[in-house]
């Protein structure tokens, strides 16, 4: 009789703590974003805009995403190809007052006159500007293959 109620009483027991753990979790608190995550966000959205815009070879959008001294730098490295394909794979956002220095792992293959290229290497676009810009590349350059 005595283990008939200790194991009624555990069942309710058990079944009180089941309702309060799940009563407990059903309740999500929403964080806001914080400007520095919209920033990360934006930049990386240029920069995939960006290679998409080298890939088809539209210099308008190459222009309209990139700041006066930016567009230059990316002119004087643009090397004629048939064909290519770029990966980017970010690693490290910096933010600086207005400034966003992104860290990106490329890898690509370039096809011209009948030849293909394949390459690797880390590129830092620093974007500047509201909205953000390019405004220069720093280290290995995925704009200027193939070499």
């Amino acid at each position: 009789m005595i283990y008939k109620v200790l194991k009624t009483s555990g069942y309710s027991v058990l079944m009180l703590a089941a309702m309060f753990f799940l009563a407990s979790c059903g309740k999500k608190e929403v964080k806001p974003v914080s400007q520095e995550s919209k920033l990360a966000q934006e930049a990386f959205a240029i920069t995939e805009t960006l290679k998409k815009a080298y890939l088809s070879n539209d210099r308008e959008s190459l222009r309209e995403n990139a700041t006066d001294e930016g567009y230059r730098e990316l002119l004087g490295a643009l090397i004629n190809f048939d064909n290519a394909e770029l990966v980017f794979t970010p690693t490290w956002v910096q933010i600086e007052d207005s400034a966003v220095s992104l860290t990106v792992s490329w890898k690509g293959t370039w096809r011209a006159g009948g030849k293909t290229r394949d390459d690797r290497g880390i590129a830092v676009f620093v974007l500047e500007g509201k909205p953000l810009k390019l405004s220069r590349i720093l280290r290995s350059n995925p704009f200027s293959q193939p070499e």
